[in-house]
C-alpha cells in the first residue's frame, strides 16, 4: 500500500517539528508580574502531558519558581486546562478557550497574541478567576530535514502533502509556508483530523497519515498507512501505525514510499512470469512438445526464478 499512496497528512508538531517546545515570551497584565503568570500556568500545566505543558512546567522549575497543587483539574482536549488553586478558578488555553471563559476580553492582548503568531509562535492565555493576567508564548523548531523531504515527495509526484494542526491559522500558515506545504488544515481536534483523512481518501484514495502523539493516533489507524514517529511517538501511536520511523528520520519516508514503488514493480513482474511461463507449458503439453520431466522441470525452474526476482528487494 506505501508505493500505492497519493497523498500523505502530516501532522505538525513532533513530527514536522522537533516537539520540543520552549517557551519564549511571558507578557504578564499590568499589575502582574512573569513570575506569577508563569507560577499560575506551571500549578495546572504540572498535571498535563501535553508538549506545551511540559515546557511551561520546565520554564517554571528553570527559573526555581514554586507553585501550588491545583484541585478539580480538567483538561479540554484540544483547547486547554482548568483546575482551582488557591480558592480561584484558572483557566490556561487557546483564545477559544478564554473567550468562553472569561467575562470581557482584552483587546491590548488579542493584538500581542496576533503579533506573536504571525512570528510563527504559539500563544497560550491564562485567567484568573474569569479575567486574562496574561499570556505566554512558546515556540518550536522546524526539523532540519523536513523540507528537504517535502520537495523530494513532490518531485516522486505525491498529489496532495498536507499538514495538520492544533494551531491557529496564523501560526500553521507561517511554519507551513516555511517547509512549502500549500494544504493546511488548522485549529483541529482529534475527530478533526479523522474528517480531513476521509476527505483526502474520498480525492485520492490512498492515503498516509504521518505523526507522533495520542491525539494522532486515530487519525493513524483509519489512514490507509499510518506511520509513526519512533522515538518522539507515544505508544498508542506506535500501537496504531503500520510503520515506525525509526530515530524520528523523516527521510525514511521517501524511502518506504521507493520500496514500496518497488515491490510492486517486482510484484508485477513475477506474476507476469509466473502466468507467461505457465501459459507456455500447457502450449507446449497439448502440442505434445513436452513431456512430465521437463514440465516438472519447468515448473519448479520458474518457481525458483520467481523466489530469486523477489529477493532483489533485500539490495
Amino acid at each position: 500500500m506505501m508505493g500505492e499512496v497519493k497523498a500523505i497528512a502530516f501532522d505538525k508538531t513532533g513530527t514536522l517539528t522537533t516537539g520540543k517546545l520552549q517557551v519564549v515570551d511571558i507578557i504578564p497584565r499590568k499589575g502582574k508580574s512573569e513570575n506569577e503568570v508563569l507560577q499560575l500556568a506551571a500549578a495546572l500545566e504540572s498535571c498535563s502531558e501535553h508538549p506545551i505543558g511540559k515546557a511551561i512546567t520546565q520554564t517554571a522549575i528553570t527559573k526555581n519558581i514554586q507553585w501550588q497543587v491545583a484541585t478539580n483539574v480538567i483538561a479540554k482536549t484540544g483547547e486547554g486546562i482548568t483546575g482551582i488553586v488557591d480558592s480561584q478558578i484558572i483557566t490556561v488555553g487557546k483564545e477559544n478557550l478564554i473567550k468562553s471563559e472569561v467575562n470581557n476580553f482584552n483587546s491590548d492582548f488579542l493584538e500581542e497574541s496576533n503579533r506573536l503568531q504571525k512570528q510563527g509562535k504559539t500563544v497560550i492565555f491564562v485567567a484568573q478567576s474569569q479575567e486574562i493576567i496574561g499570556l505566554i508564548s512558546v515556540a518550536d523548531t522546524v526539523r532540519l530535514e523536513a523540507s528537504k523531504m517535502i520537495n523530494q515527495l513532490k518531485h516522486m509526484k505525491i498529489k496532495s502533502i498536507a499538514m495538520l494542526t492544533g494551531d491557529n491559522q496564523q501560526t500553521a500558515h507561517s511554519v507551513a509556508q516555511n517547509l512549502g506545504i500549500n494544504q493546511v488544515y488548522y485549529e483541529l481536534l482529534p475527530e478533526d483530523k479523522l474528517t480531513v483523512i476521509k476527505r483526502l481518501q474520498q480525492q485520492n484514495r490512498n492515503v498516509a497519515m504521518v505523526g507522533d502523539g495520542i491525539n494522532d493516533a486515530p487519525a493513524l489507524s483509519l489512514a490507509t498507512v499510518g506511520i509513526a514517529m519512533g522515538n518522539a511517538g507515544s505508544d498508542v501511536a506506535l500501537e496504531s501505525a503500520d510503520i515506525v520511523l525509526m530515530t524520528d528520520r523523516l527521510e525514511k519516508l521517501v524511502e518506504a514510499i521507493n520500496l514500496g514503488r518497488r515491490a510492486n514493480r517486482i510484484i508485477k513482474q513475477n506474476i507476469t512470469f509466473a502466468i507467461g511461463f505457465i501459459f507456455l507449458l500447457l502450449v507446449a503439453n497439448f502440442t505434445g512438445n513436452i513431456n512430465m520431466p521437463f514440465g516438472v522441470l519447468g515448473h519448479e525452474g520458474s518457481t525458483v526464478l520467481v523466489t530469486l526476482s523477489g529477493l532483489r528487494l533485500l539490495k
